[in-house]
């Protein structure tokens, strides 16, 4: 090693200390103006025992900042954000879902903020503009009832969904989602393109698959308790954490699947600017990425992967058609239209 070497070092170690203590520094600015505002609202698409609740105790007991959260999916969030903006009177500090930030960064609704924790994420799980970043993916797949459907025997592949055994026992959520109809129209479309697709989607229609109005977890809930045998278009994580509880739930690796990121961003005008910061840093720290972890979720951190890896499509066994918040905003209303014609 050359004698120029070790000045070299101790200035390169000099400047790494100044950043580290910059970087500590500002961190801990952010967290005394959190602590002064006092409390953060969240609006959230999570499931309140699954993991909204846990993931705000641990915030609080390790900030000391309240946090206030309203459960409802991603268009009811959409909506009372909106409604808020008109009536002059945001309430809503942070807020998540796999379709909310697209329309409100429209309607100039969003701020523009990323945490630097989550650059290690990779470019693919932040926006581009910088008004979201992702905290967990989500796989779209069907779901059976195991006492129903003897394992072994059901469907594997799209095909396979058309067999008239099929017909009248299986059901989905029929709202504009990609967690939805639309959203499997839109997958098989991508996967087998127009003409095929369509001649796809044609001859499922004709198992007369029931359209609910509810979410997605309550679909995977209805086929639980026998009213229907499958449910399409489920997050398979839901199917996991169900059958942990003892429910006669499985998923099924059908390839490929819809996979969706769940996003996190934070109104334009926050009440609690700085504890909204704070709360996105923490959700998307390493800390809050296990806390994703522990509650059966799919983290994005690549360094924390789900308790069953198998929920994550590897690509191989597993495949999957990744689509930002974007891709589905701007494809839902073709693949609304196109479901409402064949399949209602």
């Amino acid at each position: 090693m050359s004698r120029l070497a070790l000045p070299q070092r101790i200035a390169l170690t000099l400047a790494a200390t100044l950043f580290a203590g910059a970087a500590l520094a500002q961190d801990q600015s952010l967290i005394d103006a959190a602590r002064k505002e006092g409390a953060v609202t969240w609006y959230t698409t999570q499931i309140i025992n699954q993991f909204a609740r846990p993931a705000a105790e641990a915030f609080q007991k390790k900030y000391g900042v309240k946090v206030d959260y309203v459960r409802a999916d991603s268009t009811e969030v959409a909506l009372r954000i909106m409604n808020e903006a008109k009536a002059g009177r945001t309430i809503a500090d942070v807020f998540d879902g796999t379709t909310v930030t697209p329309g409100l960064k429209k309607a100039g609704l969003v701020m523009q903020w990323i945490p630097e924790s989550a650059k290690r994420f990779g470019p693919q799980y932040i926006d581009k503009d910088g008004y979201w970043v992702s905290t967990n993916i989500y796989v779209l797949t069907p779901a059976f009832n195991t006492e129903l459907v003897k394992p072994g025997t059901e469907p594997r592949t799209w095909n396979d969904l058309l067999d008239p055994k099929w017909k009248g026992k299986m059901a989905w959520n029929a709202n504009p989602s990609s967690s939805a109809g639309p959203g499997f129209v839109g997958l098989v479309l991508s996967e087998l393109g127009e003409q095929k697709g369509m001649e796809y989607l044609r001859a499922l229609s004709k198992q007369n698959v029931a359209n609910l109005k509810v979410a997605a977890r309550q679909v995977l809930d209805q086929v639980i308790a026998g009213e229907y045998q499958i449910a399409l278009e489920i997050f398979n994580n839901h199917a996991v954490i169900s059958a942990a509880q003892g429910a006669p739930s499985r998923w099924i690796p059908m390839n490929p699947a819809l996979a969706v990121l769940g996003v996190l961003s934070i109104t334009k005008e926050p009440p609690h600017p700085n504890a909204a910061k704070l709360l996105v840093d923490f959700l998307v720290s390493d800390e809050g990425q296990k806390l994703y972890r522990d509650a059966d979720y799919m983290p994005v951190d690549p360094n924390v992967p789900p308790r069953d890896p198998s929920l994550r499509p590897d690509g191989k066994n597993f495949r999957a058609v990744f689509l930002t918040p974007e891709q589905i905003e701007d494809s839902m209303p073709k693949w609304a239209s196109i479901y409402n014609e064949i399949f209602k």
